[in-house]
């Protein structure tokens, strides 16, 4: 079973149409909240772009080299979903996920995807000959994924770790953090691999809770943001 399986099936078996993802840009102003179902769909077209449109087998490198942000829990979840394993190198990967402010990072990759991290999701333009647009790849493909074959647990993951080991760090780090099922997590951590994409994104969703995301963080909106979202449990505060 694959990292996203293991972690968003049971959230979604409970069939409770909670929020999952809020992220806020505060340089922007900018407040986007994803649903566990939507969460799942993005993860789900992006599986179904990578398999279809890349030939993506379980093991294969991909890297992901992008900031906190809720087009990120799309890109990260969906490559786990098709059994890639995530890498922070485009050395040997045969697909890139970069910012589209920052295309050089694909240099060396097979194909290389910009990701335009638009509050809203809207398209990037005027891309380089051989870089597609996340967004707009992934539009045409499937809500729902089925996986050819079962990601074995000792398939590579993450940065040389496997899928059990992943599943395993992400659990141990939500009782350490002290997150519980329906808490609701307050963060700025910044998504590094691996440390601080499995405290900020897999713990909370091995808990069973939501989290909520400030990127470019403004300290004197922190109390609004724990109201407004009636959040239980901080990180990188």
């Amino acid at each position: 079973m694959s990292v996203t399986q293991a972690l968003l099936g049971p959230l979604l078996a409970s069939g409770a149409p909670k929020p999952l993802i809020t992220h806020y840009d505060d340089a922007t102003g900018a407040r986007i909240e994803l649903s566990r179902a939507t969460t799942a769909n993005w993860a789900a077209k992006t599986a179904n772009w990578l398999v279809d449109e890349m030939d993506l087998e379980p093991g294969t490198p991909v890297m992901v080299s992008l900031p906190a942000h809720w087009q990120t829990v799309g890109v990260l979840l969906g490559a786990w979903w098709a059994g890639a394993h995530v890498t922070a190198e485009a050395g040997g990967a045969e697909v890139a996920f970069v910012p589209a402010a920052d295309l050089a990072r694909g240099e060396g990759a097979y194909s290389v995807a910009a990701v335009g991290l638009d509050p809203m999701g809207a398209p990037v333009r005027d891309l380089p000959t051989g870089v597609v647009d996340y967004v707009s790849d992934i539009r045409v493909h499937g809500d729902d994924f089925t996986p050819i074959a079962p990601v074995p647990g000792d398939s590579p993951a993450l940065l040389g770790t496997s899928v059990d080991e992943v599943l395993e760090s992400a659990r141990s780090r939500a009782s350490e953090l002290g997150i519980g099922r329906d808490d609701r997590v307050l963060s700025t951590l910044d998504w590094t691999l691996p440390g601080g994409v499995v405290d900020g994104l897999l713990a909370v969703l091995a808990a069973g809770a939501a989290l909520v995301h400030c990127t470019n963080p403004d300290l004197s909106l922190l109390d609004k943001r724990r109201a407004d979202e009636r959040t239980s449990v901080e990180l990188g505060l």
